[in-house]
Parts: C-alpha cells; structure tokens; sequence
C-alpha cells in the first residue's frame, strides 16, 4: 500500500458533498479513498501546521496543541479541535471588546459586592489557584485552560447590574488575559492594551490569589432521607448539626418523608450532606 498526502490528492463529490472518488493532482491517477488513520510519518497524512497558521493563527495553533491533551501524552489531531480552540479566541476577543466598550468601569470595593459579584469573584480567584499550580507545580496546561473556559463561560452567564458588577468583570478579564498569555500571547498583548493594562504584557505580574475572596458566604447542604435525596439547603459554611436539621425540617418534601417514622440515625458532613435515617 502506498499512502499519499491529502494535500496531493482531489477528491471528486457528488451534489450533496459526499466523497465519490479521488486523483492525485499531479498526474490524476486514482486513488483509493481509506478510512480514518492516525496520523504518521509512514502512512503519510501529517498535517502541515504552517497551513493552518495561516488559515487560523499561531495563538489558536498554540491553544489547540497544549489543551487536546497532557503533555505526557500523544496528540490526537483534530481540525474540529483546532476549530473549536479558534472560537474559543474570538469569543474572548468578543466578551472583553464588549466590556471595554461600555466604559470605564468604578474602582473595586470588595466589601460592596451583592451575592452574584461575590460569587465571580470567588470562582476567579479559584481559578486563578488552580492555573498557577496546574502550569508551576503540575504541568498540566490542558487542565489549566479548561477552568479558563470554564470561568469565561461564567463570565458570558454573568448578568448582575450591581453598582460593582463591571468592576468585578474588569478584574477577572484582567486575569484571565495574564492567565493565557503564556499560551497564547499574541491576542492576549492586544487585549491586555485594549483593558488599559500598564506596559507590555509580557513585564505584567502574575494574578495573585485573594484568599479572603475564595471564601464562600454559602453553601449547598445536599440532604437525603434514607439516602434519597429530597432537598437542597443554602447554609453558611461550617453550620452545625442541629442548625442542617432544623433547617432540613422546615422543607415540606423532608417532613413529607418523615412524619410519623422514628428518626433512626442522623449523618452529616459539614458543608457537604445531612442524610436522616428513618423507619
């Protein structure tokens, strides 16, 4: 079997794009059309990665080849992923065009934030602890750049009008340009200007984690009756025993399984689940 490249070959379609054939471009021998390969050197279906520079850019080139997958690990190459990095970059260059286009925003005050700009900021500011150890201590860039995602996707969801809300949204933009520049440098240096960082980016510090802000104000307390689950609770951190009974008590779907039963047992992990054994 002699492979050839795709590029040396057209492939001939019918009216609704289905592959009918293939000839080689230089000479229009036929070629026969395989199935789906793993890219190697002897079967000769590499991909030039100059050509989809070109087409996309080194940044999305860039992204596409530390997010697939760990570094310990082969690289599946997908053009559908290195489509998928590309608009992942034109949503970011999207969101923060937009969000610098409604002006200049107030100056953080983070003892004025309303539940949702607190929320943001906590998971910023989460996010910004995980990507430092994931590319300092772990080496696990495609781990990092899924909580980037992650984060930007939260971002696009955000829809608090609090006084502080643009204040909150500017600071996480800040961070997230700083988190993917050493990955994708190019459009971050551009939309680190358009956010009127001071100087080059590449001379910008590192995020630097606000412990106070990682801090959650609540928590869900998830509670199962016989380990079934039958409510979710919004408690402060660290509520006691009693405190997750009484409020569990109070839910018409957790007395609906209660009344008239002996409670047997009563398990709870702070923060985490209360589960009521009754019979």
């Amino acid at each position: 079997i002699r492979w050839i490249n795709p590029a040396d070959v057209e492939v001939e379609r019918d009216d609704k794009g289905r592959a009918t054939g293939a000839r080689l471009r230089d000479d229009g021998q036929p070629v026969q059309i395989g199935g789906v390969e793993k890219m190697s050197k002897s079967k000769n279906n590499g991909v030039d990665p100059q050509s989809l520079v070109d087409r996309y850019g080194v940044d999305t080139v860039r992204l596409f080849s530390v997010s697939d997958s760990p570094a310990n690990q082969s690289l599946e190459w997908s053009e559908s992923g290195v489509e998928g990095a590309f608009r992942f970059l034109r949503r970011v260059w999207s969101q923060v065009t937009d969000h610098v286009g409604e002006g200049e925003p107030p100056v953080l005050d983070a003892s004025a934030l309303n539940d949702e700009e607190r929320e943001l900021r906590r998971r910023l500011h989460e996010t910004i602890a995980k990507v430092s150890d994931d590319i300092a201590r772990r080496y696990t860039f495609n781990t990092a750049i899924a909580a980037i995602m992650e984060l930007s996707n939260h971002l696009a969801r955000f829809e608090s009008k609090g006084p502080q809300s643009r204040a909150v949204v500017r600071e996480a933009w800040m961070a997230i340009v700083r988190l993917l520049a050493p990955i994708v440098p190019h459009i971050t240096e551009e939309l680190w200007a358009a956010l009127g960082g001071e100087g080059p980016l590449y001379s910008a510090p590192w995020p630097e984690v606000d412990e106070g802000a990682r801090e959650r104000s609540r928590v869900t307390l998830v509670v199962q009756i016989n380990g079934k689950l039958r409510a979710r609770l919004e408690l402060a951190p660290g509520a006691g025993k009693d405190e997750a009974v009484e409020q569990a008590m109070a839910v018409e779907n957790v007395q609906r399984h209660v009344d008239g039963k002996t409670v047997r047992k009563v398990i709870h992990i702070p923060d985490r689940l209360l589960n009521i054994v009754v019979g």
